[in-house]
């Protein structure tokens, strides 16, 4: 085995000069990220942003409430002529439902012809012919002081300071045939109420505020009928149909 001469393992290494190191550039912040807080602080707005908030919503605020009171009160304004036109629609309605009710089973009898005109006694005594039919069951504004009793005569009137009135009483009452019938009152601004006639000669329709006669003297019953309604110095027109018995519509 070769041996190593000593002086050659005490020979010292050769000295090399240190690395530089490549000098680091600073970083830049951002914009952004100087106006972030640092980590671990809370973020919170800052009392110019929160009064810019409460300004924001104050001036919202401030027009919905005047949109919502101007609405109020264009709304408000004419509130009684829109009630007013449909109380009309609705009384028109009713009427003409009931009409058309007495002709369809199984408000209708056996017996029925269709609405006539007929003399009725008045509460104050008198007799008036008025346009009649009758019903079954009687008509759901009957207020009976009792029982309710069938076979129902109802009549269509007029009163003055009243308005429209419907007078009703049954066949089986004791004193059908003398005592007056009671009066319920459908709406009180109804002023009048006329009967219009179609006719086929001319082809057109008359407006008669009494019935027509036939040949014997008998009323006849009008094809249609007009209400007028009054209130606060307006004044509304309808119109309701009269049908006939079997022109209703047909029970499914």
């Amino acid at each position: 085995m070769k041996k190593t001469p000593l002086t050659a393992l005490q020979k010292p290494a050769p000295c090399l000069p240190p690395r530089r190191q490549p000098r680091r550039q600073p970083r830049l912040l951002s914009r952004c990220q100087l106006c972030l807080p640092p980590r671990g602080a809370r973020a919170a707005f800052t009392l110019l942003e929160i009064l810019v908030a409460v300004a924001i919503a104050a001036v919202v605020f401030v027009g919905m409430n005047l949109l919502v009171l101007s609405m109020s009160e264009l709304w408000g304004r004419n509130s009684d002529l829109r009630l007013f036109e449909l109380h009309t629609r609705n009384v028109t309605r009713f009427v003409e439902r009931e009409l058309a009710r007495a002709v369809l089973p199984p408000a209708v009898l056996s017996t029925a012809t269709a609405p006539a005109v007929k003399e009725v006694r008045l509460p104050a005594g008198a007799t008036e012919e008025l346009l009649t039919c009758e019903f079954s069951g009687g008509s759901r504004l009957c207020a009976w002081p009792q029982r309710p009793l069938p076979n129902v005569v109802c009549s269509l009137a007029v009163r003055d300071g009243a308005g429209l009135v419907l007078l009703w009483h049954s066949r089986l009452e004791l004193d059908f045939d003398d005592d007056a019938p009671r009066e319920t009152v459908i709406s009180p601004l109804v002023t009048a109420m006329s009967y219009l006639y179609y006719d086929p000669e001319f082809k057109n329709w008359k407006t008669e505020t009494a019935f027509q006669k036939d040949a014997n003297g008998a009323g006849l019953v009008p094809q249609r009928l007009k209400l007028t309604f009054a209130y606060s110095g307006r004044t509304i027109e309808t119109v309701v149909n009269l049908p006939g018995l079997g022109q209703g519509q047909p029970m499914l």
